[in-house]
């Protein structure tokens, strides 16, 4: 075991519901914080400070990065089937398992993302004077972060 820090280029995500399993790759993967938050109360008479007190972590939203292919991919049909359903359907949820990955292929640190869902899916502009890959965003919102 090295005492080097890990490098953040080497990654894999997992959908366990297999909606994933031909297009897993992504080139940026953020969000991954967690805070607690807290409340403020102001105590009578004591006008010097507010008393801060813990309220319970937030965690922002997972967005994932990847260019768009021409192949409909299972999880392009998840995050379609969730947003464009409204609340009409079912919101399917799943554990999303971020694993960063050492020189030979294995995991060396995981990150849980516990019911996580699609609450945005986003396309980089068309533009015709830039000769750029086309970057499909997927934002997954989810309940909490186990770091494995």
């Amino acid at each position: 075991m090295s005492n080097y820090p890990l490098v953040g280029f080497h990654f894999r995500l997992s959908f366990p519901l297999e909606l994933g399993a031909l297009d897993t790759s992504f080139k940026e993967v953020s969000g991954m914080t967690m805070e607690m938050g807290m409340e403020e109360i102001a105590e009578g008479g004591e006008n010097r400070f507010k008393h801060r007190v813990p309220t319970g972590a937030k965690y922002q939203n997972l967005v994932l990065k990847r260019g768009i292919t021409s192949i409909v991919s299972p999880l392009s049909l998840w995050c379609e089937a969730t947003l464009v359903g409204g609340l009409s359907t079912t919101i399917v949820s799943q554990t999303v398992l971020l694993s960063l990955l050492n020189e030979n292929g294995l995991p060396v640190k995981n990150w849980s993302f516990i019911n996580a869902w699609p609450v945005k899916w986003e396309f980089s502009p068309l533009n015709s004077m830039n000769n750029e890959i086309l970057i499909e965003t997927l934002e997954l919102t989810y309940d909490y972060l186990i770091v494995v």
